[in-house]
């Protein structure tokens, strides 16, 4: 299991850590809410909606970084280092962006979320 595959995981988990921010920030306590979270969800304000609003890109951009972890490891043209990086760069900016997300830094944030999309599109151009 490389690093990068790691990575992955952890992408695929950090949707549920902005949800458990969403659902706990929210007013009343998430388990209250779980016979309808998605219209408890829609309700949100201030950092909850903004913590759920960071599970749902979360949720959108993870497909796309695991198909370039994936597509890297199997053209074999890239360094596994190199690979590994990339990974963990991108998980730094998932981060970046969470937090940027939660502390209402619109302009920071687009920035780092674009550098997550660089970070994607380079998991293709090494693997050429």
């Amino acid at each position: 299991m490389t690093v990068a595959f790691w990575c992955v995981l952890i992408a695929i988990l950090l949707p549920y850590l902005c949800a458990s921010v969403a659902k706990y920030s929210g007013g009343k306590f998430g388990f209250r809410e779980n016979h309808d979270p998605r219209a408890f969800l829609d309700n949100l304000e201030g950092l909850a909606k903004r913590a759920h609003s960071a599970q749902l890109n979360s949720f959108e951009v993870t497909p796309a970084f695991a198909a370039g972890v994936i597509i890297a490891h199997i053209a074999d043209n890239a360094e596994l280092v190199t690979i590994d990086v990339l990974a963990v760069l991108f998980i730094t900016s998932r981060l970046l962006y969470i937090i940027c997300y939660l502390a209402d830094w619109a302009m920071l944030r687009s920035l780092v979320w674009f550098v997550g999309l660089a970070l994607i599109a380079s998991f293709f151009v090494v693997s050429v």
